[in-house]
């Protein structure tokens, strides 16, 4: 009996595309002048102390944001990037530079897993702020009512099962209960180790019906029985 679904974002419910091609290199072009313009405001500096704690060196402002930069282009998903990352972002979508890319068969069924009661996650290593920017701006307007709460790197990794057993614990719900959405298979591993039911979105790949986790390539295929 599934009593809440967890899903991830990039690759799940929204192209890996939108996220690679239009989000990462906004933040890459935006994040020099947005931290040397923001860097005495109390949260821009702690994050700047989290970079240095993270490469375990003092650094200055141009050094940290040398460091930032280089997560960017090796892809790294640590935290004090996805904050800054998410905070740039907000310009972004206030702007009007993008709008929240989702696919249609997610949304569809979002809606009515929420109208049928059942309660909705998201678990992403992008930051709470980005997740919520992305649900809050899309062309099917703002879709943050839908959920019931958000996860990010601060919980703990994606890979790491203790980080499933700590979204359980916080859900209220026991493990057997809940769903997780996700395209990585080391995600799903870690989320079934704890007793989490999962599914693979395999959107572009042949789909492998004996694979560890049952494959789907649409939203559309996922049964979730709440009763």
């Amino acid at each position: 009996m599934i009593k809440a679904i967890v899903t991830d974002i990039e690759g799940t419910t929204s192209s890996l595309s939108f996220v690679k091609d239009v989000l990462f290199p906004y933040a890459r072009a935006k994040l020099p002048k947005y931290v040397r313009k923001h860097q005495d405001e109390p949260h821009i500096k702690q994050l700047l102390a989290d970079t240095c704690k993270e490469v375990r060196i003092e650094l200055d402002t141009e050094g940290a944001i040398n460091q930032l930069i280089d997560w960017i282009d090796q892809d790294k998903k640590i935290t004090p990037l996805k904050a800054l990352q998410g905070l740039i972002w907000e310009a972004g979508y206030q702007q009007g530079d993008f709008k929240g890319h989702l696919y249609q068969d997610a949304i569809d069924n979002l809606k009515s897993w929420n109208n049928r009661g059942i309660s909705l996650y998201v678990y992403s290593s992008g930051s709470v702020l980005a997740q919520k920017l992305l649900f809050g701006h899309t062309d099917s307007g703002d879709l943050r009512p839908l959920f019931s709460g958000y996860f990010d790197t601060t919980i703990g990794g994606k890979k790491e099962a203790d980080s499933y057993r700590k979204i359980a614990e916080e859900i209220g719900f026991a493990a057997n209960n809940i769903m997780f959405l996700s395209d990585i298979k080391e995600e799903l591993d870690a989320a079934k180790t704890v007793g989490f039911q999962t599914i693979w979105l395999n959107r572009e790949q042949p789909i492998d019906a004996h694979g560890e986790h049952q494959q789907v390539s649409s939203f559309d295929d996922i049964i979730a029985n709440d009763t």
